[in-house]
C-alpha cells in the first residue's frame, strides 16, 4: 500500500497555488500516507466533483487518511464531516498553518474557523510548482464584493492584500530558481493594495516587480474585474513587453439589467472600453472571459446581448458556465429558468467561444511566437493561445515558434530557436 500523501486539486489557479504549500506543510508535519482534497465551491458541480472524488479515493486506499480543506469546506463543513470516508475536515485559513496535517490520536475533527475574522494573507514562500512550467504567487486572497450568485467570499473571506516587498522577494527566488514565467493570483487581484499603506495600485505592484526583478523574463496576470484596469497598468501594458499580452476578464454577462442583478460593478459599455483601451495600448493583446449562461430572469434578449459581446469585444478564449444556483446566495431565490434552457444557452455561448478561437488561431497563422513549453510538445504564446510544436524544448523553457497551422482548438507550429533567458 503506497504510503505517498497526494493532493488532489479543485477548481482556480489559486488552489494550484495553495495545494503547492499544501504538499509543503504537510511534509513538514510529517504526514503520510493521506489525499488531501482542495476543494472549489464555485457550483455545484465542483462541490458534487470533490465528493466523487472523495469516495473513489476511499476505495482505492481504504488505509490511507482523507483530508478535505478549500472553499467547499469551508462553506458547509459539515457535509463533509458527515461522509464516513472522511477523516479531517480543515478550513481555508486552517490549510496553510504550521501542524495541520500533524499525525494525531483524536477521533475525526472539524477545524474551520469564521473566514470573515481572517485579516492577513498567509506569507507562504514556496520554490516553484511541482510538475508546473510556470510559477503562481499569490498577491492577494478574499473579496469585498457580494456578486449575487456567486459564494466565493464566503469561502475566501474579505480582500486581503501580501506586502509588496514579499511579493517582489518571492517573485526574486522563483526567478532564481529557474521559472520563466510568473503568474500573480487571487480572488480578487485588481482589489490589491485597497487595505494597505498608501492604497498602491495593481499596476505599481506589477511595475515594481518587473524593475526589481529585471531576470524574470515573463510575467502575467491571472483574471481581472472588468470594472478596473489602473492607470499605471494600462502604462505597463503599453511599455513592458514583459508583461504578458493576455488579460482573463471577469465579465459574467453582457445584458445591462443582468449584469445589476449579478450586482456586477460593470456596464456593457464598461468592458468594452476597456477593452478598447487596452488594444489601443497593446495591439496584441488577447482576451479572454468568464460568461454565465441562464441567470436567473434572464430572457432571450438578455441572453443574446451577451452572446454578441463575444464578437463584439473580439474575445478569444471563452469559460462558460451554465448558472448554478448556490445555497445562500441572493441569485438562488431568484426566479429560476428551466435547466433545460440554462444547458441550451451555455451549449450556444460554447459554440460562440468555439468560433472565437478559430478567429483567432486563424490570424495565428505564419506569424512566429515566444512561447512557454508547458509539457511535451505543448506550448503556450505570450497571448496565451496553446500551440502544438514539433522540435526540441524542455517543459519551462521559451522557444520561437512559426506557426503552420490550428486544428480549431491550438495553434500547430514548429520550433525555429531556443530562447536565452535574459
Amino acid at each position: 500500500m503506497t504510503k505517498d500523501v497526494d493532493i488532489v486539486t479543485f477548481g482556480c489557479r489559486l488552489n494550484a497555488y495553495e495545494s503547492e504549500v499544501i504538499r509543503k506543510r504537510a511534509a513538514e508535519d510529517g504526514l503520510a500516507d493521506a489525499v488531501v482534497f482542495n476543494t472549489c465551491a464555485v457550483t455545484n458541480e465542483a462541490v458534487r466533483q470533490a465528493r466523487q472524488a472523495i469516495r473513489k479515493a476511499r476505495r482505492e486506499r481504504p488505509g490511507a487518511k482523507l483530508i478535505v480543506t478549500g472553499c467547499a469546506a469551508q462553506i458547509d463543513p459539515t457535509a463533509f464531516a458527515a461522509m464516513p470516508e472522511v477523516d479531517l475536515v480543515l478550513g481555508n485559513a486552517e490549510k496553510s498553518e504550521a501542524g495541520a496535517y500533524a499525525p494525531s490520536a483524536e477521533p475525526m475533527r472539524v477545524r474551520v474557523n469564521d473566514i470573515m475574522s481572517v485579516r492577513e494573507t498567509a506569507g507562504h514562500l514556496i520554490d516553484g510548482l511541482k510538475d508546473r512550467a510556470r510559477a503562481y504567487v499569490e498577491v492577494q486572497n478574499g473579496c469585498d464584493h457580494r456578486c449575487t450568485f456567486c459564494i466565493i467570499p464566503y469561502g475566501r473571506g474579505n480582500s486581503r492584500s501580501a506586502a509588496a516587498g514579499e511579493i517582489v522577494e518571492q517573485v526574486r527566488r522563483l526567478a532564481a530558481q529557474g521559472y520563466q514565467e510568473v503568474v500573480l493570483t487571487g480572488v480578487d487581484v485588481t482589489s490589491w493594495g485597497a487595505d494597505l499603506p498608501g492604497q498602491p495600485s495593481l499596476g505599481q505592484l506589477v511595475a515594481r516587480i518587473l524593475k526589481l526583478v529585471p531576470e524574470l523574463p515573463r510575467l502575467r496576470l491571472s483574471s481581472i474585474d472588468a470594472a478596473e484596469i489602473d492607470p499605471d497598468l494600462l502604462r505597463c501594458l503599453a511599455e513592458e513587453p514583459r508583461l504578458m499580452p493576455y488579460l482573463h476578464l471577469s465579465l459574467q454577462a453582457g445584458d445591462d439589467m443582468i449584469l445589476k442583478r449579478m450586482k456586477r460593478r460593470h456596464l456593457r459599455a464598461d468592458a468594452l472600453k476597456l477593452v478598447a483601451e487596452v488594444r489601443a495600448v497593446r495591439p496584441d493583446v488577447a482576451f479572454g472571459a468568464d460568461l454565465i449562461a441562464g441567470f436567473p430572469t434572464e430572457s432571450e434578449a438578455m441572453f443574446e446581448n451577451t452572446l454578441r459581446l463575444v464578437e463584439e469585444a473580439g474575445l478569444s478564449f471563452l469559460h462558460v458556465f451554465p448558472f448554478s444556483p448556490r445555497p445562500g446566495t441572493p441569485a438562488a431565490r431568484m426566479p429560476q429558468l428551466r435547466r433545460d434552457v440554462v444547458k441550451a444557452r451555455a451549449a450556444r455561448l460554447r459554440a460562440a467561444g468555439e468560433a472565437a478561437l478559430v478567429r483567432h488561431l486563424d490570424a495565428q497563422v505564419g506569424r512566429r511566437l515566444s512561447a512557454l513549453v508547458e509539457r511535451a510538445a505543448v506550448a503556450r504564446a505570450e497571448d496565451f493561445t496553446e500551440i502544438a510544436f514539433e522540435g526540441a524544448g524542455q517543459p519551462g523553457a521559451i522557444v520561437r515558434l512559426r506557426v503552420t497551422g490550428h486544428d480549431g482548438q491550438r495553434a500547430i507550429a514548429h520550433v525555429e530557436a531556443l530562447e536565452a533567458a535574459e
